[in-house]
């Protein structure tokens, strides 16, 4: 299971260097089901710090391309890191193992995480299917910093809680609220998604035990893969990748969803 595993770290890579976003939703279920790692707790936090080394990767790349733009990083930044630092060191510690009982049926916080995580990636798939090139038409008269401010803590705190960087409701709200093209976008989106999983793992530190010897061998596979994927991302079409993603993320948050409901 672990040969598979490092597979799919290529696969979280390649996924973030073709369409700038997506490595947390595959990162996440790897670390679960192929590796055994704790779903409520260590499996989220791990998440964090390879999809922001690997976006790291991928926004030194995009820099050089000029394809950053740093105000919007950081007002849009500033308020997620806050939110998933805090979800990350106060609200996950402070959920209980046991929530409660429904019949015969015990709801744990791994049950709450995970299944919080599967309806996200179902939201998320449907949303791409329906209107998978939505963000190309979205226009917007001006910047509303409020919007970029709420839409931030909104992000972190979701971030915080299942692992995810958000880069999927990134993009397309950075192109709405700050009017920005789709390359620039999806380096922008990068540039938050590293600050959101540093600080995120960072909020975790004193929390879990981190193996490295583990963690960081998995993240370098990652981070060769975002290499490949954004060597890829000029020569795909892009509309049909982002398509058929849409589709896998939809299968595996429904398998994730039965999955967690059943055990």
């Amino acid at each position: 299971m672990e040969f598979y595993g490092y597979i799919a770290a290529l696969m979280v890579g390649l996924t973030l260097g073709l369409i700038g976003a997506g490595g947390s939703i595959l990162t996440v279920p790897i670390f679960v089901y192929l590796f055994g790692i704790d779903a409520s707790d260590t499996a989220p936090a791990y998440s964090l710090f390879v999809v922001g080394f690997s976006s790291l990767i991928g926004v030194l790349i995009k820099i050089k391309q000029k394809e950053v733009d740093f105000r919007t990083a950081l007002i849009f930044g500033i308020p997620t890191i806050v939110a998933i630092f805090f979800t990350r060191k106060y609200l996950v510690p402070a959920i209980p193992d046991h929530l409660f009982n429904i019949g015969i049926f015990e709801i744990t916080k791994r049950h709450l995480i995970m299944d919080v995580f599967a309806i996200v990636m179902i939201i998320v798939a449907l949303a791409m299917i329906k209107s998978h090139n939505v963000v190309s038409e979205i226009k917007s008269s001006k910047n509303n910093y409020f919007l970029n401010f709420l839409g931030g803590v909104g992000i972190g705190g979701l971030t915080g809680l299942v692992g995810a960087g958000g880069g999927f409701i990134i993009i397309p709200t950075i192109i709405k609220i700050s009017k920005l093209s789709m390359k620039v976008a999806i380096g922008t989106s990068l540039a938050i998604v590293t600050m959101n999983s540093f600080f995120g793992f960072a909020g975790s530190l004193g929390k879990i035990e981190v193996d490295w010897r583990f963690l960081l061998p998995y993240t370098f596979v990652a981070g060769v893969g975002i290499c490949f994927g954004i060597f890829f991302a000029k020569k795909i079409d892009g509309t049909r990748l982002k398509k058929g993603f849409a589709y896998f993320v939809l299968i595996m948050g429904i398998i994730i969803l039965i999955k967690e409901t059943i055990n």
